[in-house]
């Protein structure tokens, strides 16, 4: 029996249309006579997808009893018996209630695949079990309800159902996808713009790399030789030279020419390593191509133009990029290059571009690797092996006066030779030759005590052991040397590796770099020193050890320079000058980390600086006019009072009265905001951050509004939150009033606070006007007033200052749209220390 094919609709997040799109589907299959049925769709109370179930036939679900609820699943057997052609199949993510056929529904799907029925089903990107930690870094919330990337892969049809951000929040906002008391706890945690904006490009990408999938796929089962340019893919051929980077910005180009192309730099190295480009250089070009949005690939090849020529066809690539040949004339009578075989064996579907460049015909240069030094003790037993170990031994052959044999001594005296090149490198063991063959001469070869021979066929016995001594000696030297040199790069390789993982993750600690300096080289101290000028005195910017720095980067026992006024300084022992170039490494990041937290701090001071000049001219505006409003409006009242012109009676005294108070009290409002917004832009507010919970501190900033004006939500189950109480308190009580002053009459305003992560946040809902997005951030600036229109009190501080403290105690405070008119501000602050809280249980569709 044929296994059943699997058409998958993928969704970037709920509500998008994953459903409505199967059941569409369905639809058509079935006007075209196939026979289709429901085995399990869940519509979530939403109208239009309930409606798409009307005329499809539905199999009956099992029902479970679990924990005294009873919950319903789909019927694995009862869909086998139906045996329907197709069968549509809603939540492939979906975990099922213990005690079903499988534990997952996509185990379900598979056994209907096997059963030979086709399977329609839907899925949200953030199930696939390899973006679990990506989408809970982006939404703060773990998915428990996971499916494996492969179970996905293997659909025969994967069809992306998307939609903007912005059109998911209207439909939410509208209703249509969660009921009305979900919609607002929904939009400002799950589905808030930034989240859906990521969970979007994820799908994206996701299906792009699948799309990539079936092209690979499908050439491959059809043997496609031939390069089908779908977009442009330009590979570049480098060598190790310089010229390298000419090629790649010439590549970069011509992919800027094209849609979507893509650069591959491909350096193709032989496998015997005897041809070896500038590891720095390589290095150099490798960060330019990543820079310029390419790629960097290492392979290996005997025949550098066939490997070069079938990556190329293995990437599907369009061009390729070479450098006109640096060979002299007369080298070309070993060959014609690497350039004119490509470009002859490329064949009408892949172009080969030949680029000039400063290096033609001025021979290779590539710098030749060589051996390492194999150390002082290694070479002086190399050296007795190979002259002292002769001597012995035939010392030893002339005493004991066994007669061996010619061929027996020169084996002998083989084995010393090769040992003298084991140990020494190749000088001893030639050495170890030139006096063995004298010794066999003298003692050995008849006639004895003599230099001549009398048998030419022991002449040729010698000249033989000459020849193979020095073969042996080479090959023996050069296999001790690459091996020494391959443990050494892989050494060094993992240093550098280390350094651009540090660039990667942003880490921008000097004191680390430099400890890690220090242990990696084994010195006792290292500085890094700085001077402004070529002639003013050295300076340590930072150091780490035990000894004292040195003065000078020509005091201490190595230095590196970095830059023209920099210098890094270590004491300890001298490196070897192969150890320098891990050393640059470490100077040259160094000074990037230096720079950065230079940068860094000015940036702050002059952000300081700004808002410091910005608030003592709001100051002056503030001043000048609201302050002066209530000042006149009280002293109208006290003029008033003490007129002897007018007689009032006791109700007008009493109204003068109260508007002398209420003057007095607004005065006294805007001066503490005032003060307050004085104290947040000088810095000196200090936050006295303790443990308490939030029903301990919201109520008290409730004190300030009408009691029926403010509706009070703060579970009890909420964690206790690192804040200072004094501050948050303030903060909050700005929120609410500003909020109550812009809300219609009888419209309370909402005061309710969830947990999100490792942090607590306070929602205040308005149904007030609202404001517009371009104006959110203005209404946090100090003297801000939306449309510049004063409504009762206030001159525009409040939230400000609410913003304010909150940064001080390690929150934040934004505005978001209230779904259905108004406008709700979000502060949020951290938890107390200890265990992450518990993510907030989000609607049941949230997490299908």
């Amino acid at each position: 029996m044929a296994r059943g094919k699997l058409r998958i609709y993928l969704g970037a997040a709920p509500g998008v249309g994953k459903t409505y799109a199967m059941l569409s589907e369905a639809h058509r299959r079935m006007e075209r006579g196939t026979d289709c049925v429901v085995a399990f769709v869940e519509h979530h109370g939403r109208p239009r997808t309930e409606v798409m179930l009307h005329g499809l036939e539905q199999i009956q679900r099992r029902e479970l009893r679990y924990r005294g609820s009873v919950f319903t699943e789909m019927d694995v057997d009862a869909v086998l018996e139906r045996k329907p052609a197709v069968a549509i199949v809603d939540e492939l993510a979906h975990t099922n209630i213990p005690g079903s056929r499988n534990a997952k529904r996509w185990q379900d799907i598979e056994e209907l695949l096997e059963a030979g029925i086709h399977v329609i089903s839907t899925v949200n990107i953030q199930h696939l079990e390899s973006l679990g930690d990506v989408v809970e870094s982006i939404t703060g919330v773990r998915q428990k309800e996971t499916v494996p990337d492969e179970v996905v892969r293997r659909a025969d049809q994967i069809e992306l159902v998307d939609m903007s951000p912005h059109a998911l929040r209207r439909r939410m906002a509208h209703g249509n996808i969660y009921q009305p008391d979900k919609v607002d706890a929904a939009l400002s945690n799950y589905f808030r713009p930034g989240n859906l904006t990521a969970l979007r490009e994820l799908a994206l990408l996701w299906v792009a790399d699948r799309v990539d999938e079936y092209l690979q796929e499908y050439r491959s089962e059809h043997q496609v030789s031939k390069i089908w340019g779908s977009r442009e893919r330009i590979v570049v051929g480098l060598t190790g030279g310089s010229e390298g980077r000419t090629l790649i910005r010439r590549a970069a180009r011509l992919a800027e020419k094209g849609a979507g192309g893509e650069v591959l730099a491909v350096y193709i190295a032989r496998s015997d390593g005897l041809a070896a480009g500038s590891p720095k250089e390589l290095a150099v070009q490798r960060t330019l191509v990543e820079d310029l949005g390419g790629t960097f690939h290492h392979v290996l090849g005997e025949d550098v133009p066939s490997a070069l020529l079938e990556f190329a066809r293995g990437v599907n690539a369009t061009q390729i990029v070479l450098g006109s040949s640096r060979r002299k004339a007369w080298q070309y009578i070993f060959g014609p290059g690497v350039g004119a075989t490509v470009a002859r064996d490329s064949g009408p579907d892949l172009d080969v571009h030949i680029v000039t460049h400063e290096e033609v015909a001025k021979g290779r240069g590539l710098p030749v690797a060589r051996g390492t030094r194999l150390g002082r003790s290694r070479t002086i037993w190399g050296w007795l092996a190979g002259v002292v170990g002769p001597a012995l031994l035939t010392l030893l052959l002339t005493n004991v006066h066994a007669n061996l044999g010619l061929a027996n001594d020169m084996l002998l005296f083989l084995t010393l030779t090769v040992a003298a090149a084991l140990l020494g490198g190749f000088l001893p063991a030639l050495a170890s030759a030139a006096f063995g063959s004298l010794l066999l001469n003298w003692y050995f070869t008849p006639p004895v005590h003599r230099i001549t021979i009398a048998d030419p066929k022991n002449i040729l016995a010698l000249a033989i052991f000459v020849l193979v001594a020095v073969a042996v000696a080479s090959v023996v030297d050069l296999a001790a040397r690459r091996t020494h040199q391959a443990a050494r790069l892989r050494a060094e390789s993992e240093i550098l590796s280390f350094l651009a993982g540090s660039v990667l993750r942003g880490e921008t600690s000097l004191d680390a770099l430099l400890e890690r300096m220090r242990e990696t080289f084994a010195m006792e101290s290292v500085a890094l020193l700085e001077r402004e000028t070529d002639t003013a005195p050295w300076t340590c910017t930072d150091r780490v050890g035990d000894a004292s720095p040195p003065g000078r980067p020509e005091d201490a026992d190595v230095d590196m320079p970095v830059g023209d006024h920099m210098a890094l300084a270590l004491s300890g022992r001298v490196l070897p000058a192969e150890d320098r170039r891990v050393l640059a490494a470490f100077a040259a990041q160094a000074a990037v980390v230096l720079h950065h937290q230079r940068l860094q701090f000015q940036a702050d001071h002059a952000r300081k600086l700004a808002e410091g000049d910005r608030i003592r001219t709001a100051l002056l505006a503030a001043v000048s006019h609201d302050l002066r409003t209530p000042l006149a409006g009280i002293k109208a009242s006290v003029s008033s009072l003490r007129s002897d012109d007018i007689e009032w009676s006791d109700e007008d005294q009493a109204e003068l009265l109260a508007g002398i108070e209420e003057g007095a009290d607004r005065l006294d409002h805007l001066v503490g905001n005032l003060l307050d917004m004085s104290r947040v832009q000088t810095g000196t507010v200090t936050p006295l951050i303790r443990e308490i919970d939030l029903d301990e501190v919201v109520p008290m900033a409730l004190g300030g509004v009408p009691e029926d004006s403010v509706i009070l939500d703060i579970p009890e189950e909420l964690p206790m939150v690192a804040v200072d109480p004094g501050l948050l308190e303030r903060s909050v009580a700005n929120i609410v009033e500003n909020a109550v002053k812009y809300s219609p009459d009888g419209e309370p305003v909402l005061v309710h606070a969830s947990t999100l992560g490792d942090r607590v946040e306070i929602r205040v809902v308005d149904r007030g006007p609202g404001v517009p997005d371009d104006a959110k951030d203005r209404i946090f600036a100090p003297f801000q007033r939306y449309g510049d229109a004063p409504r009762g009190t206030g001159v525009g501080l409040g939230l400000a200052v609410a913003r304010g403290f909150a940064e001080a105690i390690g929150g934040t405070l934004d505005a978001e749209d209230t779904p259905g008119g108004g406008m709700t501000m979000v502060l949020t602050v951290p938890t107390a220390s200890g265990p992450a809280p518990a993510q907030p249980g989000l609607p049941a569709a949230a997490t299908s």
